[in-house]
């Protein structure tokens, strides 16, 4: 049974930083790629970033620069650094995991950023 876990999130002010980490368990197979989405209420899933055979990360260009992806392959954990959050960062944030044949979404956390 495959289990994702994330944590991290939470009340943040504008201009602050955030951790958010995510690990899996019960995965089989090699990971190809790992990630974050965040989605607001009445929009569709927004890809944040992918890293990809844990080396090559792409952002997406409305974090670029304020946030960073990293992970584990061995260790099935992927993380999102995030700096200079704004208000319009508000959202739940979901973490993934892809092998060649299957997709693991985390439960989301909520990442909230206001004064």
């Amino acid at each position: 049974q495959v289990q994702v876990v994330e944590s991290g999130g939470g009340l943040v002010q504008p201009g602050g930083s955030l951790t958010l980490s995510c690990v899996a368990s019960g995965i089989i197979g090699s990971l190809d790629s790992m990630g974050w989405y965040r989605q607001t209420p009445g929009s569709q899933r927004e890809w944040v970033g992918t890293l990809l055979w844990e080396v090559h990360s792409n952002i997406a260009d409305s974090v670029k620069g304020r946030f960073t992806i990293s992970g584990d392959n061995a260790k099935n954990t992927v993380n999102l650094q995030m700096n200079n959050l704004k208000p319009e960062d508000t959202a739940v944030y979901y973490c993934y995991f892809r092998t060649s044949t299957q997709q693991y979404w985390g439960q989301g956390t909520q990442v909230t950023v206001s004064s």
